[in-house]
């Protein structure tokens, strides 16, 4: 079996866009041009990849809690040094979360899981930002299933 690479690729496409490859093959395009705005930033990237990376730990957790969720958003929202590099120094995670009877101790037990234990993107942020999770849970009393 050939071992798994985390060799990713990234392209210069011209008139400031990149196109990056991910190790598994998908296109990604990148701008750096951030008053055009056609494409994500590197770091509104690395939002998504926070998000991405603590709802994934989040939701297999709860799966397994046999807690219902039924729609799951997660917001990041990332604070800047003024000076170069602008590198973040603040991201607020807020997991906001509807089901049916969800279970408060077990979405900050998934949450708190997340964050000290399974989400690799936290655990190479942290050393130079700080990152703070907070939570919300509604009910969802609809019977119609998922939103």
């Amino acid at each position: 079996m050939a071992e798994k690479t985390n060799t990713a690729t990234i392209y210069f496409a011209g008139n400031d866009f990149f196109v990056g490859v991910t190790p598994s093959g998908h296109a990604q395009a990148i701008e750096t041009d951030s008053a055009r705005s056609s494409a994500a930033t590197p770091m509104e990237l690395l939002l998504i990849a926070l998000g991405s990376c603590t709802g994934v730990d989040v939701i297999s957790i709860l799966k397994k809690k046999r807690q219902d969720v039924t729609d799951y958003r997660i917001e990041v929202v990332g604070k800047r040094r003024e000076d170069f590099p602008r590198s973040f120094i603040r991201l607020e995670v807020r997991h906001r979360l509807r089901g049916h009877n969800l279970s408060a101790q077990a979405v900050a037990s998934a949450i708190e899981l997340s964050d000290q234990k399974y989400c690799s993107v936290a655990a190479t942020l942290r050393g130079s930002a700080e990152i703070v999770t907070s939570y919300e849970i509604e009910e969802d009393d609809r019977t119609d299933g998922p939103a």
